[in-house]
C-alpha cells in the first residue's frame, strides 16, 4: 500500500505513525496524563493586562495562565466602523501606528490599544490555538472556530473561505457558492481540502453539526463557573481519523479492539464511504512492530543522520531556534569539487524537509549548507527545499539561500516536537548535552581531598568513584595518587562502583588514628 494510518492504541499511551511507501513521515504521541489542549475552548479570567506588550494574561484553570494577543482579540464589525471612521476623521498620523487588531474579517484595526477592549477581572471565552511549551503559557485566541471533517466554523466571522490547497479556480468557485446557498446568514465557513470532493449533503450535515456545537458551548459557557473548560476537542485517535484519514490513505489499521470500535463508529457517521479502508490488526505484538516501524521511531532522535551519498546533516534543538548542519561527511564526488558540494546540499534538502515532518520541529530554523559558489547552484537548492516542504501541512517561511550557505525558515509550531515530548533535560548535565571528562573528575576530587585532607583524623581516605574514573585514577593519574599521599600524610583508596555516574563521587574520611 502507498499510504497507510497506523493507530497503536493502549491504555497509557497513543502513538500513531503516517506511512507513506514504507516509509514513516509523520509521527504522534499523546499520554492521558499529557493530552494535547489545542482546540479547547475555555472561559477564563483576565489576570493582567501588559500595555507594554499588547497582551493580556488569562487565567483559564491551567497550571499556567494563557496568553492573548492583541490580534487574537475579537471586535465586532459594527465596532470596527465606528473605529475606522473616528481614525478616518482624525487629523492625528499617529492614531493608526497602534499594534493593531484583528476585525472580524482578520483586518488589522489601527490604533486600538489592549487597554480598550480588555480590563483586570473581566471574564472572556477563549480557545487555546497552542500548546504550552516549556515555561510559556498556552497561546489563546478569542475567535473560536470548531472544525469538522470538511468544514471549519468561524463562531464569530460572516465570510465564506476554501483551503489554499484546493486548486482550481471553478472548483473553489462552487465550494463557494454551496456554502453560501447552505449557510445560515452572518456565519463564517472555510471548507477544508478533505471537503473538495464532498457532496452537498455531506456538507450541509457537517454544517448542522458545528451548529448544534457551537449552541451547545454557548450553553455551557453562559453555565459555567470562571476558570473552567466549556468545550474539548476530540481526543488524538479521533482527531487524526478527522484530520488525516482522506481519500488518499489506503489502509488505517487500528491493533486494540475498543480503538477500533470506536474508530469504526466515528467513520461510519462521518466519511462512510472510507468505511472498508479501516482495518484491525490482530497480531499479538504492536502494529508498530508488524509494520516495521518501531525501528524508526528509535532513530527519530538521533542527531545525526546520514545521507545516501555518504555525506551527513547535524540536528541541534535550542531553546530559542533549531540548527541544522550539512556536512560532505564520506562523500568525496569524483572530479568536480562543486558539484560533490552541489550533490550534497541537494540530496540534504529532501532528508531535512522529511525530518522536519517527521520531529514536527517548529519556530526559527537556520539551515547550514555547504558553501557553494555557484549562484544557480543555490537558486536550485532553494526551490529544491521549497518543493521539499509543499507535503507538510504546517505553515512555512523560506528565505533563499545567503552567500554564507545558510538558509533562515520558520514553521508553525501549535505544540512540542518529538525531542520535546518524548525527552526531558539530563540532570546530570542539566540538558547541555555534555558530561565533565573523567580527568576533571579525578581534579575535583584531589582538589577537595587536598583542601580537607591535612584537617581530617584517620590514616585513610577512601574514593568512591565510577569505573572508568577509578581507572583513570590508578593509571594515567597514579603519581598524582603517590604525591596526593604524601601531602596529606594519608593513604587513597580508590573503590570503583557500578552504581555511581561518572559526575558522582563520595569521599569517605577514615575515622581511625
Amino acid at each position: 500500500m502507498a499510504t497507510d494510518l497506523i493507530i497503536n492504541a493502549t491504555p497509557f499511551e497513543v502513538r500513531i505513525a503516517l506511512v507513506e511507501y514504507g516509509n514513516l513521515v509523520e509521527f504522534y504521541l499523546e499520554r492521558p496524563t499529557e493530552k494535547s489542549l489545542v482546540g479547547n475552548v475555555y472561559r477564563g479570567r483576565v489576570r493582567r493586562v501588559l500595555p507594554g506588550m499588547q497582551a493580556a494574561f488569562v487565567d483559564i484553570g491551567l497550571d499556567r495562565t494563557g496568553f492573548l494577543y492583541i490580534d487574537d482579540i475579537y471586535i465586532d464589525a459594527e465596532k470596527f466602523e465606528d473605529r475606522l471612521q473616528v481614525l478616518e476623521n482624525s487629523d492625528d498620523e499617529n492614531a493608526c501606528c497602534g499594534n493593531g487588531i484583528s476585525d472580524s474579517m482578520g483586518r488589522a484595526i489601527p490604533g486600538v490599544n489592549i487597554e480598550e477592549l480588555l480590563s483586570e477581572g473581566q471574564n472572556i471565552l477563549v480557545q487555546i490555538c497552542k500548546e504550552p511549551i516549556g515555561t510559556k503559557g498556552a497561546r489563546l485566541t478569542n475567535h473560536i472556530t470548531l472544525p469538522s471533517r470538511n468544514l471549519v466554523f468561524m463562531t464569530k466571522t460572516d465570510h465564506v473561505g476554501v483551503s489554499k490547497k484546493i486548486e482550481g479556480e471553478d472548483v473553489r468557485q462552487q465550494l463557494r457558492d454551496e456554502i453560501e446557498i447552505l449557510r445560515p446568514a452572518g456565519m463564517g465557513f472555510i471548507v477544508r481540502t478533505v471537503g473538495e470532493g464532498a457532496s452537498s449533503e455531506e456538507l450541509e450535515a457537517d454544517m448542522e453539526y458545528l451548529l448544534y456545537l457551537w449552541s451547545e458551548v454557548e450553553g455551557r459557557s453562559a453555565k459555567a463557573p470562571i476558570p473552567s473548560l466549556v468545550y474539548e476537542d476530540l481526543d488524538i485517535t479521533l482527531r487524526t481519523v478527522r484530520d488525516m484519514f482522506t481519500p488518499e490513505v489506503d489502509r488505517l489499521v487500528v491493533d486494540d479492539k475498543k480503538t477500533y470500535k470506536r474508530v469504526l463508529a466515528f467513520v461510519d457517521n462521518f466519511a462512510p464511504h472510507l468505511k472498508d479502508k479501516v482495518h484491525f490488526c490482530e497480531e499479538e505484538n504492536s502494529v508498530f512492530d508488524v509494520y516495521g516501524i518501531q525501528m524508526d521511531v528509535n532513530r527519530v532522535l538521533d542527531k545525526k543522520i546520514w545521507l545516501r551519498c555518504g555525506g551527513y546533516i547535524i540536528i541541534e534543538i535550542t531553546e530559542a531556534l533549531t540548527v541544522i548542519d550539512v556536512n560532505t561527511g564520506r562523500y568525496v564526488g569524483k572530479d568536480d569539487l562543486e558539484e560533490t558540494i552541489f550533490k550534497t546540499n541537494m540530496e540534504a534538502v529532501k532528508e531535512i524537509a522529511y525530518q522536519l515532518r517527521l520531529r514536527n520541529i517548529g519556530g526559527i530554523i537556520i539551515m547550514d549548507f555547504i558553501d557553494m559558489e555557484n549562484e544557480a547552484h543555490r537558486e536550485e537548492v532553494f526551490r529544491a527545499l521549497v518543493e521539499a516542504c509543499k507535503k507538510d501541512k504546517s505553515k512555512i517561511n523560506i528565505l533563499k539561500v545567503s552567500e554564507f550557505g545558510l538558509v533562515q525558515m520558520t514553521r508553525k509550531r501549535n505544540r512540542e516536537d518529538l525531542y520535546q515530548t518524548i525527552c526531558e533535560p539530563c540532570f546530570y548535565c542539566h540538558g547541555e548535552g555534555v558530561l565533565k571528562s573523567n580527568r576533571t573528575i579525578c581534579h575535583e576530587i584531589f582538589r577537595k581531598v587536598l583542601r580537607s585532607g591535612p584537617k581530617m583524623p584517620g590514616k585513610t581516605v577512601s574514593l568512591k568513584v565510577n569505573p572508568q574514573v577509578a581507572s583513570l585514577m590508578l593509571k594515567d593519574e597514579s603519581k598524582t595518587i603517590d604525591e596526593l599521599e604524601q601531602d596529606i600524610s594519608k593513604r587513597l583508596v580508590i573503590m570503583p562502583s557500578k552504581d555511581m555516574h561518572v559526575e558522582k563521587y563520595e569521599i569517605i574520611w577514615s575515622a581511625e588514628k
